[in-house]
């Protein structure tokens, strides 16, 4: 799964400065080990619905065709990714986080797991979610999985939308023993703890950020919550990929400025 996150990244800066549309099938587990402790990173839903509409700010443009979702320990999940050529990035600025004006998301079973799961832990984030916030509809769907599916699985993805177009996500895969509402809770608490920071990208975005910020053409800011390990990592790789001349960090700081110099502070 590691690996998959990793071809995808390499794809779409091979793409910067290329004339040429690359494509790239993938299978794995599309929808990852609930063991793994970055599931809510590699699960599709995180892909296409926060990392996509993200990366297409700095200019990248892609399709991303699920062909087949698999489960662990099965796999047998299978991606398709066309990645567009781009001349260059653009600069992002993302600074202002706005209300949070929708919050959806979905349920899903598949295999021989029943639909009342779905519902369960649907039900279940919902009453989670109000106890914060109490004046949106908040739509979580419960589905059940058929045609596209490969093996047995449950999880659920939750995004939260704001006035000024930032996304956050929430998301847990069902475990062998754990009750379907708590994975149902599981995700709410993410999702809420990834809004209560008031900065404009999630946890699990900020560090996937870093090596498009890096590779545009400009200054780039983001205001996050508080700086991952992972993102440190990422900083650490880009200062020595792109030759940025400066890096000075201090983490108490909610805002990434990355140009010739990457700085937060």
């Amino acid at each position: 799964l590691i690996c998959m996150q990793m071809k995808f990244h390499s794809v779409h800066t091979l793409c910067i400065q290329n004339d040429n549309t690359v494509c790239l099938s993938l299978k794995t587990s599309c929808d990852s080990n609930p063991k793994h402790s970055l599931n809510h990173l590699l699960t599709s839903g995180f892909l296409l619905q926060v990392f996509k509409p993200m990366v297409e700010r700095f200019g990248v443009r892609f399709d991303c065709d699920i062909r087949m979702r698999g489960y662990y320990p099965k796999g047998g999940g299978e991606v398709m990714v066309t990645v567009n050529p781009v001349k260059e990035l653009q600069p992002v600025t993302l600074t202002e986080r706005g209300n949070i004006t929708k919050i959806h998301g979905r349920a899903f079973v598949a295999g021989v797991l029943p639909y009342k799961l779905a519902k369960d832990m649907s039900a279940a984030a919902v009453r989670t979610i109000r106890k914060e916030i109490k004046e949106l509809y908040i739509n979580i769907q419960p589905l059940q999985e058929k045609d596209k599916a490969y093996g047995n699985g449950n999880g659920i993805i939750i995004i939260a939308e704001s006035s000024t177009g930032c996304l956050f996500a929430g998301s847990a895969l069902g475990k062998k023993g754990v009750y379907a509402d708590k994975i149902g809770i599981e995700a709410a608490e993410m999702l809420l703890r990834n809004i209560r920071h008031n900065g404009c990208v999630d946890e699990f975005l900020q560090d996937q950020l870093i090596i498009f910020m890096a590779l545009a053409k400009g200054t780039s800011r983001i205001r996050t919550g508080a700086v991952t390990l992972h993102t440190q990592t990422a900083i650490h790789i880009a200062e020595r990929l792109t030759q940025v001349r400066r890096l000075r960090l201090a983490l108490m700081s909610l805002t990434l400025i990355f140009n010739e110099a990457l700085t937060i502070t």
